[in-house]
């Protein structure tokens, strides 16, 4: 396989999810995209955005999720999430962490966004500081 086709391949097909990727012009990835920024985290921030019209994803948290391979799709874990998140606003809470199966998510409640989150193999071990709540999902 030439190196074309595979970017051509690695174009259309989304990394985590399998599926097709969305058709984004180049206009639209020129303008979404940053100086120094990473052309792939903002078009998945903007494809996050666009489903859940809930929680938004900080530079970080992104990152972390591209790192870790998590697969927000599988098992209904961005609506779940965004559940647990109204739940946490509903009682007041500013800062949370909200475990949905065998990840969890540090959200700040008042800015509705994702701060960092954690998947199975990184939750043992670790303290999880300045959150005023837990919801288990």
């Amino acid at each position: 396989m030439l190196i074309s086709e595979y970017l051509q391949l690695r174009n259309q097909i989304s990394v985590t999810t399998g599926r097709t990727a969305p058709n984004i012009s180049d206009k639209d990835r020129n303008s979404i995209s940053k100086p120094g920024g990473s052309p792939f985290a903002d078009i998945l921030k903007q494809e996050i955005d666009k489903q859940t019209g809930g929680v938004e994803f900080s530079k970080h948290a992104i990152a972390r999720l591209d790192q870790r391979e998590i697969d927000l799709s599988q098992g209904h874990k961005l609506e779940r999430l965004n559940k647990g998140v109204e739940l946490a606003q509903q009682k007041g809470s500013e800062e949370t962490l909200v475990l949905v199966d065998s990840t969890a998510f540090v959200v700040s409640v008042k800015n509705n966004r994702v701060i960092t989150m954690l998947s199975n193999d990184d939750l043992k071990g670790n303290v999880f500081t300045n959150i005023d709540s837990t919801v288990i999902i």
